[in-house]
């Protein structure tokens, strides 16, 4: 039986419980009703998800579908939020928001580049890139933004490595994106960075299907069944997945680890608290927080019947921070076993480059720790500047200085 709660007007998305921790409002609802109707701003009624089961049962049901192109909301993922107007049609090649059989038409043509088994022959290479940017770092004088010398050039050089991407043209794409993610936006603004990145990818996968190279891209192009369109459109979600959440994940972390001096001590001390770290902070942070799913028929997700035609709106922070699941879960325990998160999402849509991402961060936090023991803030908590106002979580800045 649910408890009789106040049905939010909007998402609560005020972080007022502190810089890691999911908005107070998010985790009341859970805690009374883990399947709870809301009112988005045009007026109309959706549903959140927040408990642990739920989101799981929910995120491994097609019915809960992807599509862009149905239902009352139209949530772009180029912005992730949603948008009050009438559906359209999904950018082409962009599977995350496509449903059987049209996103495994496109996903497996990838899943060769993302195994396991690839990637682990990649992390020499990967541990190489981040010493270089250590290098360039510790040749700086402190203080220094993190963000800017370590933990976006990291992941942005990866990713462009794996895609035959220009890391020369990198400030144009890494504006494009950072502008992609901002909430309160014009359509302007959006469809000017929407445009300008769509643009680039589309003239970048038409040289690599006339000539290719050795890259995912490359590969990608190959297949004669697959449109220009579309594979603008696989390079789009790749790039932009390939580099926001990991340089979030490595600026928020290292951010974390400062603040939780006890567990950075530790970390310090025993290497191989590493993995089960990553996988820690990962849970603990979770940047990439709110996905939507459409019901296509009445569903029943946590005791609560889902109509048909429903907007769902999952939060993957309250879901890892469930205590129903996690034990202790707003506290960063890096001896915790986080098996189960739920960050790299879950069913046919869970991220395929998740292995990447592992090896980014524990490479890079492990080069930051050795090689920077003295590492710390440059300016008080409260100063970070942290984005509240974009679509995936993190800090704008991070200010860090260190000892000779």
């Amino acid at each position: 039986m649910t408890q009789t709660v106040p049905v939010p007007q909007g998402l609560p998305m005020e972080r007022d419980a502190g810089p890691f921790d999911p908005p107070r409002e998010i985790t009341r609802l859970r805690e009374a009703r883990p399947v709870s109707p809301m009112i988005f701003p045009d007026g109309h009624e959706g549903w959140l998800v927040t408990g642990y089961d739920e989101v799981r049962q929910m995120m491994a049901d097609t019915r809960f579908s992807s599509r862009q192109d149905i239902g009352i909301l139209h949530v772009p993922y180029e912005t992730g939020m949603p948008t009050p107007t009438e559906p359209s049609p999904p950018m082409p090649g962009m599977f995350v928001a496509m449903d059987p059989p049209d996103h495994g038409r496109l996903r497996k043509r990838l899943t060769g580049a993302f195994t396991v088994k690839r990637m682990k022959q990649l992390e020499e290479h990967i541990v190489e890139i981040t010493e270089r940017r250590l290098d360039a770092m510790a040749n700086l004088t402190p203080p220094i933004d993190l963000v800017k010398e370590f933990a976006l050039p990291v992941p942005s050089l990866v990713i462009c490595e794996l895609l035959g991407v220009p890391y020369e043209d990198r400030e144009s794409f890494q504006a494009n994106s950072a502008q992609l993610m901002v909430r309160d936006q014009t359509l302007e603004e959006k469809m000017a960075a929407f445009i300008g990145m769509n643009t680039f990818l589309t003239e970048l996968v038409t040289r690599k299907r006339e000539t290719p190279e050795d890259d995912i891209l490359s590969d990608l192009g190959r297949h004669e069944d697959l449109t220009i369109e579309e594979l603008a459109g696989a390079a789009f979600l790749l790039l932009f997945a390939g580099h926001e959440t990991t340089a979030n994940m490595l600026a928020l972390g290292t951010f974390a680890l400062l603040e939780h001096p006890e567990q950075l001590a530790e970390l310090r001390a025993d290497a191989e608290l590493l993995p089960g770290a990553v996988e820690e902070l990962l849970r603990y942070l979770s940047v990439a927080d709110i996905f939507f799913r459409y019901a296509t028929e009445d569903l029943e997700l946590g005791g609560e019947t889902i109509p048909a035609g429903s907007t769902v709106i999952i939060s993957l922070l309250a879901a890892n921070r469930d205590p129903r699941r996690f034990e202790n879960p707003d506290a960063l325990d890096l001896h915790r076993n986080a098996r189960g998160l739920l960050s790299f999402g879950h069913g046919i849509h869970q991220c395929l480059g998740q292995q990447l991402a592992r090896i980014e961060m524990r490479a890079g936090f492990e080069g930051l720790l050795r090689r920077f023991p003295t590492l710390a803030l440059a300016v008080p908590a409260e100063e970070v500047k942290l984005k509240t106002d974009m679509n995936i979580y993190g800090v704008h800045e991070l200010p860090v200085t260190w000892t000779a």
